[in-house]
């Protein structure tokens, strides 16, 4: 039977899905400004807080490809519920957690939990929307949620620290899926799948093992240096493992990643918008939250309020961006976003000790740009999307949005480690980040020159 949702039921359901997205991109940035005092409260060392650093994040972008096939084959109303539940009960135990490694492990079925949780809305967003162009209106809308979260988490996280504990930072992420198992019935329709592809689970645990051991390589070089042996040893690892997924998705009849999926240029430079847009962001968090702390001396509460006005931007950003993706095409707009984001990180280049005017003209520049880049790559990523395919779409969507904080972050910071001065890295850092923008802008004008010559 089919259910006929009204307007505001159907607006109603696509502000629960995005509540549950932001939660998720909030999850993994929660940690970031008070790990050095949970290092303290455990006695942990440099290696330990790597680990729970990435804790949530390798499983998390490892399965979400896995994540949006299961979507694809059960629906993602069940995929939903599942992920929903796992995600309440491990945000719960990390609040709790009387250990370290408790609060690893807790971290580490968050992100199994958000995996499920990430492709199945995607797919749910599919059904509220069936028409074409109201669907890639709600996925402009979409990719500016993430962005908030990410920045949302970052700014609480320094907030509630200062006041409360990091314990309750959990909390979000814990009252949002209780929120959502409580309204989906009335609010969401069932994703019903056409067809039932099959489990590639050997693909699975080779692109687990792969991405997992190629981020936490990245991670780990940039903390310890490249050249000790358990870096480039796992890298090495990572590598094979990811060369081996490539070779078994090619054999396979139901493969985890269909090599037809990326072969259209479109939602090529899709992946590599949000891929840069996601790296800027923990870039720009990142650099600055070392500047401002250690070498301006700022508390952890005026770093975080230092970083309101980069909230606000992205925040406000996206109604703007919709509306661009709607008047000019998702590809103009992604180039116009990724030339404004260009801008601001050579502002940020020119990093300094007066904040009104080294740092926040370029903090509020570069959310501008990349609020575009979300939303337009969003839409090209996710465009002509056959139904039963958008788990798929949203496994992919989600993996960039990871692997670019990874990947980005760690090749931005081997730039720094070139420097022998530590301003001069992170401005130097900067600018490696606004020529690959700047590179990225001109493959999309070139993109769409062809496509209309």
């Amino acid at each position: 039977m089919t259910t006929i949702f009204t307007h505001s039921r159907t607006r109603a359901g696509f502000a629960l899905l995005a509540l549950v997205q932001a939660s998720l991109i909030f999850t993994i940035t929660l940690i970031a400004v008070p790990l050095p005092l949970i290092g303290t409260e455990f006695g942990l060392g440099t290696s330990d807080l790597v680990l729970l650093q990435v804790a949530y994040g390798l499983p998390y972008s490892g399965l979400l490809l896995f994540g949006g096939r299961l979507t694809d084959r059960f629906g993602g109303s069940w995929l939903l519920v599942v992920g929903l539940g796992l995600f309440a009960l491990s945000s719960a135990g990390a609040a709790l957690a009387p250990e370290f490694k408790w609060l690893v492990t807790m971290r580490g079925l968050q992100g199994v939990a958000a995996a499920i949780c990430a492709p199945a809305a995607v797919a749910l967003v599919r059904a509220l929307y069936p028409e074409t162009d109201a669907f890639g209106r709600a996925m402009a809308r979409w990719g500016g949620i993430s962005v908030v979260g990410a920045a949302t988490g970052t700014v609480m996280s320094g907030i509630v620290t200062t006041w409360i504990s990091w314990r309750w930072m959990f909390a979000f992420p814990l009252c949002v899926s209780l929120i959502a198992l409580s309204l989906m019935a009335s609010l969401l329709p069932r994703a019903v799948t056409v067809r039932r592809p099959r489990y590639d689970l050997s693909g699975a645990v080779l692109a687990l093992l792969g991405i997992s051991l190629g981020s936490y390589s990245l991670v780990v070089g940039a903390e310890v240096g490249w050249r000790a042996p358990e870096v480039w040893g796992t890298a090495l690892i990572g590598i094979l493992f990811l060369t081996a997924f490539v070779l078994h998705e090619k054999r396979t009849k139901e493969p985890l990643l269909p090599p037809d999926f990326l072969r259209n240029r479109r939602r090529q430079i899709g992946v590599i918008g949000i891929l840069l847009a996601a790296a800027s962001m923990a870039l720009a968090t990142f650099i600055l939250s070392l500047y401002l702390q250690r070498v301006l001396h700022w508390s952890p509460f005026t770093t975080a309020a230092a970083m309101v006005p980069y909230l606000l931007v992205l925040i406000f950003g996206g109604g703007p961006a919709v509306r661009l993706v709607q008047g000019f095409g998702a590809m103009r707009t992604n180039a116009a976003g990724l030339a404004l984001a260009t801008a601001g990180l050579v502002l940020l280049a020119g990093l300094g000790p007066n904040y009104l005017l080294q740092v926040l003209p370029g903090l509020l520049l570069l959310p501008a740009g990349t609020s575009l880049v979300f939303s337009a790559s969003t839409v090209l990523l996710t465009e002509n999307v056959a139904p039963q395919r958008m788990g798929l779409a949203g496994g992919v969507m989600n993996t960039a949005m990871e692997l670019g904080p990874t990947a980005g972050l760690a090749a931005y910071m081997a730039l720094a480690a070139l420097r022998a001065d530590v301003v001069g890295g992170y401005s130097f850092a900067f600018v490696g980040a606004a020529v690959s923008f700047a590179l990225a802008a001109c493959l999309c004008i070139a993109v769409r020159k062809g496509e209309h010559s």
